[in-house]
């Protein structure tokens, strides 16, 4: 039997330090393509459940046959006296060798690959003329989704809604720095949607976030929502009206919430009109300009190997300089 050596471990404060010189963008737009080209595998997501109600775990694998590289980011929900407690490590093995080369702690590698996969939907479904931007949402993953769609379009207006805003105002803006010169913050729900050419949901919440009647035709609506069975940040009726996209037809629709529940009012998967795969390599059906667009992502594990498999790299092109 082979000797198994030990394989890199980088911890979130190691990890914090070599994202700012990763193209994540470009990252998710690469995976994609060799998703869309066969160079890729995403089997679906699975969820593991402890017994006696003390928690579960979601596995997110995923092969990049082109990087030779396969792994799995756990995402555990473990539950004890003192509340839920949830963490997320990514593993990377060799194909070749069959031997383990990475793992990093991966709860900011989530919030960031999430972020930028909205971003390369912005970037492909938003009209090249779009120029006020909305963001439901004022936590770590929503400023994330700021900081990867500012260099996408010329933006004029940038509203962000959170009902806490008001309180988290000082902080918010603390934290932005010279981004915080550009934001407008909303705390009357109302005010988020007319106007906004991308509206960009996110939140973890169960219910729907916005008013899907006020939104005009052209407009991009995103959503992360989150695993939660029946999860949904829009209305499910809005699903019928709009060009629908997501990140992999192949897996989402039987997760998201607002798909599962829009079949039950006639909407069918069918008519999806491609996912990133599609979009990135050129094969989607293109958005009817009389409806809104709705893109819908739940996260994959190929996002998760190809964000860790960059902090690899960059880690060793750090260590040998």
């Amino acid at each position: 039997m082979p000797h198994i050596h030990s394989p890199i471990w980088l911890d979130q404060e190691q990890v914090l330090k070599l994202l700012p010189d990763i193209d994540l963008l470009s990252v998710m737009r690469e995976t994609f393509d060799a998703l869309g080209n066969g160079k890729a595998i995403q089997p679906p997501q699975a969820l593991t459940a402890f017994s006696g109600n003390r928690g579960d775990f979601i596995t997110y694998s995923g092969v990049l046959e082109a990087e030779g590289v396969f792994g799995a980011k756990l995402s555990p929900y473990i539950v004890g006296n003192d509340g839920a407690k949830v963490t997320a490590a990514t593993l990377l093995m060799d194909m070749h060798t069959g031997m383990p080369l990475f793992l990093c702690d991966s709860l900011v590698l989530t919030t960031e690959r999430t972020a930028a996969t909205t971003a390369l939907a912005v970037d492909l479904l938003a009209s090249q003329t779009a120029e006020n931007l909305a963001i439901v949402g004022a936590g770590p993953v929503a400023l994330a989704h700021l900081r990867q769609v500012m260099p996408l379009r010329n933006w004029k207006t940038i509203r962000l809604f959170s009902p806490s805003i008001e309180s988290r105002k000082d902080q918010l803006l603390s934290t932005l720095g010279p981004l915080a010169s550009r934001l407008e913050l909303i705390s009357d729900r109302k005010a988020i949607v007319p106007g906004a050419d991308v509206i960009m949901l996110c939140t973890s919440s169960g219910k729907p976030v916005i008013d899907c009647d006020a939104i005009s035709k052209g407009t991009l609506v995103t959503s992360i929502s989150t695993n939660v069975a029946g999860a949904h940040e829009v209305a499910p009726s809005f699903l019928p009206n709009s060009n629908v996209y997501c990140d992999a037809r192949t897996t989402t629709p039987a997760i998201a919430g607002e798909m599962r529940l829009a079949g039950e009012l006639g909407w069918s998967t069918d008519d999806i009109r491609g996912d990133l795969a599609d979009l990135v390599c050129g094969r989607a059906q293109a958005a009817d300009p009389s409806k809104p667009s709705f893109f819908r992502s739940m996260g994959l594990g190929i996002e998760d190997i190809s964000v860790a498999l960059a902090v690899y790299r960059r880690f060793q092109t750090g260590s040998n300089t």
